[in-house]
């Protein structure tokens, strides 16, 4: 390989190596410390996720340059625009890909090029028009998953056994839905606040129901999960059957369990267990039984929780978007698949 490609390929560009003192400033003991805290800050700028993808797309960018006999540094605009249009409009085997898809990568290599200290302008015209003319014409309308509304989830939480995985699963799907929580969410709860360095909020149980403290995109939220009126169903109960029997005690709140099957352990459930396990419950529970099992299972992912509890709860649309913390009504909408959209008629309110 090519020494002067090897730097865009190191894994070490892809963190905050390069937050220091400035030149014309002599390092001390505190100062010192002080370029380590602000390295460790700059490393949970972004979820470990959006960090691996991130990561992912400049490694494509890089190997899509070296096979064109370029290099991807210093950033051109007029490269990126050559590079997203070929995403766009791929050949032989390799498939094109999504608008969104498209977007994300873009916002990639925006990353990259900022660890590198040479920031890509992606308003420039060779690469926003482009841009523009793929949104024109590949767009398309986003696919929405399926709901799984109240009636589902209790057919699929029916469907697990009374061991203790299926205490842990029926736990997952009741606080996943109640809490219309993201998957990502619900695995990464911790029993207490501070238990871990990787969690993602924390759990606290009172009379009338739990309370969730989160840490979103924009900040700390909190979810409350009220108590149901039957205990089949109820979320908070079904929380505390798992803790209890699961003897989880500190640290994470959904863990694997042991091949016995007698044991919680340690370890931090990944959120693909969530996914796998709503398409597995959906199989069992035979909803959508017009559908054949392999068009099932696409219709139905994390994301049904949080779309069955907005369309499920009739309640005013300002509580469903501060409970699923989200920032504009018209995302809640987003997410509401059955809601009465001609409840208000301005065009009569108006007068005709």
């Amino acid at each position: 390989m090519d020494k002067k490609h090897k730097p865009t390929d190191s894994p070490s560009q892809d963190t905050p190596d390069e937050i220091a003192l400035p030149a014309d400033v002599a390092g001390s003991g505190s100062l010192d410390r002080l370029v380590e805290t602000a390295r460790d800050y700059a490393e949970h700028a972004a979820s470990n996720n959006t960090l691996k993808a991130y990561a992912a797309d400049w490694a494509h960018f890089a190997r899509w340059c070296r096979m064109r006999g370029t290099d991807p540094l210093p950033p051109s605009p007029e490269l990126v625009g050559l590079y997203i249009a070929d995403l766009a409009a791929a050949q032989g085997k390799t498939p094109a890909l999504s608008v969104a898809s498209i977007e994300r990568r873009l916002s990639g290599l925006g990353w990259g090029y900022a660890q590198r200290g040479q920031p890509l302008d992606r308003k420039d015209r060779h690469i926003a028009t482009v841009l523009a003319g793929i949104r024109r014409k590949h767009a398309r309308p986003p696919v929405q998953k399926e709901a799984i509304l109240a009636d589902d989830i209790r057919a699929m939480v029916a469907t697990l056994p009374h061991d203790l995985r299926g205490l842990r699963d029926r736990s997952i799907l009741l606080i996943g839905f109640a809490g219309g929580l993201r998957r990502s969410e619900i695995v990464s709860l911790d029993h207490g606040k501070d238990d871990t360095p990787d969690a993602g909020g924390w759990v606290e149980i009172m009379d009338q129901g739990a309370l969730i403290t989160l840490r979103g995109k924009t900040g700390w939220r909190e979810v409350e999960i009220g108590r149901g009126s039957n205990e089949q169903t109820c979320p908070v109960h079904a929380l505390q059957q798992w803790l209890h029997f699961g003897r989880i005690s500190f640290g994470p709140i959904f863990t694997g369990v042991t091949r016995d099957g007698k044991r919680a352990r340690e370890t931090r459930l990944n959120d693909k267990h969530v996914a796998r396990l709503i398409k597995r419950c959906v199989l069992d529970a035979a909803l959508r039984p017009d559908l054949p099992d392999a068009e099932r299972v696409k219709l139905y992912s994390g994301h049904s929780l949080r779309a069955g509890l907005a369309s499920s709860a009739e309640i005013d649309e300002r509580h469903v978007q501060k409970h699923l913390g989200h920032a504009s009504a018209e995302m809640t909408r987003r997410y509401q698949r059955r809601r009465d959209r001609f409840r208000v008629n301005l065009t009569k309110a108006a007068g005709l």
